[in-house]
């Protein structure tokens, strides 16, 4: 199925897990990537195989904490392809979630790096997404969350701070331009087996998970790469300033 023929995708943090995934998904559909990662390996290697596979795909090294560097991200995909219709944004710092705890006992240092990829990043990425979007009439932003944002977790406060003020802005960016062509949505996965998590969570918490959800199974990259597919693709043209929930029936709402 060729439905993304002629669009041009942006994915900001494609170099693994997610976003490898949605990268090669939107590739298998027809659209031409950029492919952005703060480890400059892990986004060409990404791209050598979209392009291996018959694909047209870029890859380049950019750090969403830093607003010359995203401008540099979406400046690639414009003069290299002419424009852009869609940005997925999905770079996360690993490090600073692993050592996020709750209110009281957070360093301050794990809230503000927190903030400065999961959400300041998002709205640079947003604020050089739009006008290329708008130059081409209109396209669409897809923003990876978590229900970290609205199931009120124990741990996890700056993350789930973070996700709540994506939410913000999605709603934002749908209300503002949403007339003008522009639609903006986020997908908030459950657990997702990435290799990493498959390799290294124990399999007890796996199992604990799992018996939480309304699934016989936990959740795999592709699952994700799918949603992001479908909200890019105009099949999901009348879809705008919504949270999709890709968890297996986890959370319902």
């Amino acid at each position: 199925m060729q439905r993304l023929a002629n669009k041009v995708v942006i994915v900001a943090g494609g170099g693994g897990g997610i976003g490898a995934a949605t990268a090669m998904r939107l590739a298998h559909e027809g659209a031409t990537v950029v492919v952005g990662d703060l480890a400059p390996d892990n986004a060409a290697a990404v791209a050598d195989r979209i392009n291996m596979g018959g694909g047209r795909a870029l890859g380049m090294q950019f750090d969403i904490s830093d607003e010359a560097s995203v401008a540099a991200l979406v400046n690639a995909a414009v003069d290299a392809f002419g424009g852009l219709d869609a940005l997925h944004a999905n770079a996360a710092d690993m490090g600073a979630i692993m050592r996020d705890t709750n209110a009281v006992d957070v360093p301050l240092e794990i809230f503000d790096r927190t903030i400065e990829v999961n959400l300041r990043g998002y709205l640079l990425c947003t604020r050089h997404a739009v006008p290329a979007l708008l130059r081409r009439g209109g396209g669409t932003i897809v923003y990876t969350t978590s229900a970290a944002a609205f199931v009120g977790e124990p741990e996890r406060v700056c993350y789930g701070i973070s996700k709540s003020g994506v939410h913000a802005l999605m709603h934002h960016v749908a209300s503002a331009w949403g007339k003008q062509g522009i639609r903006a949505n986020a997908v908030a996965p459950g657990l997702i087996l990435t290799e990493n998590i498959r390799d290294h969570m124990p399999a007890q918490f796996k199992a604990d998970v799992l018996g939480l959800g309304r699934s016989p199974r936990l959740g795999d990259v592709r699952d994700i790469a799918a949603a992001v597919a479908y909200l890019v693709s105009d099949d999901g043209e009348w879809i705008n300033g919504q949270v999709i929930s890709v968890d297996g029936g986890a959370t319902l709402r």
